[in-house]
């Protein structure tokens, strides 16, 4: 396994450069396959875990499934001290009644001050710990002010319950102002960006910000330096939820083109010349490039697992790279 430092100064911390997403752990995943999972992962010299708040509500559990299956791993394996742990906020239902909706009319938690202290305190009981390494903003919300979004996670991480703080599917415009208005309220600013980010990439969409688009990693790479605190991408559905390698997985919505069907061609023959994976190929893609992102991959099994950390020590020679990124 490798290792990279996220944060800075007294809010840094090192986790491993693959993340384990659990989004169906306790749910499509029973206990025990999550347990071999984890302990698989960890065994590998796996840090870094991520989960949310609201998963499994999507497939019939009750939302804090995984939080809770993490949370009984760590009390019976005693490995609290050895991960680091993510979980989201602000993206389940507020009327569970309704439809989920992030646009209007809004049926999502949001991200107020009373939300976001209230969330956190209760996935600190769901997962039994403490302290989240990372708690990010799981959507935007634009109906609450950002002043009092920033304000409220400046005010957890105050009080030593959260250690880095991040936000996904929001406009880069977005995450500069927050950072920004950290800034002016001398709270952290957030350390991490979790967007979607593959080897293919969705046609153009003015509405799209869920995507890690070449502006943010322009932006992340400029962080890091003096008076410019570090910003690190995670990236979730690296791996297009199987649709590389198997004929029966619909692409994303915004996927479906031309170029990414000859992506996937290149794919396929890159990773036929090194005798590795598709998948393997695509995560050392994005552990390689000019800015390299943290990969958050998910496993319903020990098997499968295995093969993605089989990318880590992957190297994509020069050429190779070069004949992917062509496409």
């Amino acid at each position: 396994m490798q290792y990279r430092t996220v944060g800075d100064g007294e809010h840094a911390v090192e986790v491993s450069t693959l993340c384990l997403g659990t989004m169906f752990f306790g749910t499509r995943t029973d206990e025990e396959t999550t347990f071999a999972i984890l302990d698989r992962f960890v065994e590998a010299g796996g840090t870094f875990l991520d989960t949310a708040n609201n998963y499994n509500a999507w497939v019939g559990g009750h939302g804090r499934d995984s939080e809770d299956l993490i949370g009984r791993w760590l009390a019976d394996r005693g490995v609290r001290d050895h991960v680091r742990i993510a979980t989201k906020l602000g993206a389940a239902k507020k009327d569970p009644a309704l439809p989920l909706s992030n646009t209007p009319p809004t049926n999502f938690q949001g991200l107020s001050g009373e939300v976001v202290d209230r969330e956190a305190r209760e996935s600190l009981r769901h997962l039994g710990v403490e302290r989240i390494d990372v708690l990010y903003g799981h959507v935007d919300d634009r109906e609450t002010p950002l002043a009092e979004t920033v304000a409220a996670f400046g005010k957890l991480q105050a009080e030593g319950i959260v250690g880095l703080t991040g936000i996904s599917n929001a406009a880069l415009w977005r995450v500069v102002e927050a950072r920004e208005e950290a800034r002016r309220q001398g709270v952290a600013p957030y350390s991490l960006v979790q967007q979607n980010l593959t080897y293919a990439y969705p046609a153009p969409d003015p509405g799209r910000h869920g995507w890690a688009s070449p502006e943010l990693l322009d932006y992340a790479r400029s962080t890091g330096a003096p008076g410019r605190p570090s910003l690190a991408v995670v990236a979730y559905s690296p791996l297009l939820q199987g649709a590389y390698v198997r004929p029966d997985k619909p692409l994303f919505a915004g996927f479906d083109h031309p170029t990414t069907h000859a992506r996937v061609r290149a794919l396929r023959e890159v990773a036929a010349e090194l005798g590795a994976t598709p998948h393997q190929v695509v995560l050392a893609w994005l552990l390689g490039g000019e800015v390299p992102v943290i990969p958050v991959v998910g496993a319903s099994s020990v098997e499968q697992l295995d093969e993605l950390l089989g990318a880590v020590d992957l190297e994509l020679p020069a050429e190779l790279r070069a004949r992917l990124d062509a496409v």
